[in-house]
């Protein structure tokens, strides 16, 4: 049977060397030299989803335990010892690849010595023992309630699919003749336009001034092709994972041969995917702007993300989690700058077992 490893280095042969080149080293990343509120307030949120997802799966599982596994020093740029901190986490990238938030063991290979964080421990201390891990869960947040994101989306959809409709049937009435006469091609598209179609149709368009009945039939054109792309455009919420960390996931999976997968936590719902689907989605070009997207990440720094729609993901977690609490902390820096930032304390999640035993190959 063929390893994990290989079976991920096969897919990742087959993906464009434009999005990333696995054969090429990984770009060396720069030192930030100083955090902001926000990045605290984001690495928080991270922390919050991360300690989530793990008491969820340590208190309802009497088959797996979760451990902790992925680099959690509370450091940020600007504190004594990050540049040590750094350069260290630099040189592990390098050596064993990116290591996942979270790693899954079944009970008999937990080792009880180590307990449930080891993410301090080095790699050489650890290496056997991960090995038996069956899963690395890196895990991503989003500060949403994507079930009132979508409804509020579906809304607007709806909106501009019926003043779409309306004004195909308003421009088939009034302007049929200038139709015929300046842009008989769009008589075509009009008539294929439907409640469905309204999600591909796109038309060229053209102004015209020369008569008081030609511009007002430019402006019934100009707003139905405004509302096509906004019916158009994405609008579903995404799992997130980061392009630039696509070769060091792949170096841990080389130097573990452990299957990995991505959750995104938001504040009502969890979703998961793993990590040789999102591959495979990559690898065929004819499903971006459908089934994935790619873009800078303007919340990321404008680091290049891929961006699944959650919904193609497996929902883990059918009820609504318990939104955690969240009060303001005081930071000073060591040269007695303050930052103020948010953090994040408890919260309940019910996991979904039948579509995490399914997500992950594994009874919980």
């Amino acid at each position: 049977m063929e390893s994990y490893s290989k079976i991920i280095s096969s897919i990742c042969s087959k993906i464009h060397t434009g999005l990333v080149d696995f054969r090429e080293p990984r770009s060396e990343a720069s030192m930030p030299t100083q955090a902001s509120s926000e990045f605290i307030t984001n690495k928080q949120q991270g922390d919050w989803a991360e300690d989530l997802l793990f008491r969820a799966i340590n208190e309802n599982s009497d088959a797996i335990v979760a451990v902790r596994y992925g680099k959690s020093d509370d450091l940020v740029a600007g504190d004594e010892g990050f540049e040590t901190f750094f350069h260290d986490y630099q040189n592990e990238l390098d050596t064993i690849g990116k290591r996942p938030d979270l790693l899954l063991f079944h009970k008999a290979d937990y080792n009880e010595a180590l307990g449930l964080d080891i993410s301090r421990h080095t790699s050489a201390e650890i290496h056997e023992y991960v090995k038996k891990a069956i899963a690395g869960i890196e895990v991503r947040s989003s500060a949403f309630l994507i079930d009132k994101y979508m409804q509020e989306a579906n809304r607007i959809i709806e909106y501009h699919t019926n003043l779409a409709l309306s004004l195909k049937q308003t421009i088939r009435s009034d302007y049929q003749d200038l139709l015929k006469e300046k842009r008989p091609e769009l008589i075509t598209i009009l008539n294929q336009l439907d409640s469905t179609s309204v999600r591909s149709i796109d038309f060229r368009l053209t102004s015209w001034r020369s008569s008081e009945r030609l511009e007002q039939l430019s402006s019934c054109l100009c707003k139905l092709k405004s509302s096509l792309k906004v019916i158009q455009k994405r609008n579903s919420l995404s799992i997130t994972p980061k392009v630039e960390d696509l070769k060091v996931v792949k170096k841990w999976i080389d130097t573990y041969d452990v299957p990995h997968f991505y959750v995104q936590v938001f504040f009502d719902k969890v979703y998961g995917i793993s990590f040789k689907n999102i591959l495979e989605l990559i690898s065929q070009p004819d499903l971006e702007g459908e089934k994935y997207y790619i873009e800078a990440d303007s919340k990321n720094q404008n680091k290049t993300t891929i961006k699944i729609p959650s919904q193609d993901g497996t929902c883990l977690v059918t009820k609504s989690l318990t939104e955690p609490n969240h009060h303001s902390v005081r930071k000073e820096l060591n040269k007695g700058r303050l930052l103020f930032y948010v953090k994040f304390e408890g919260g309940e999640a019910c996991l979904d077992k039948r579509a995490f035993d399914t997500l992950f190959g594994c009874n919980l």
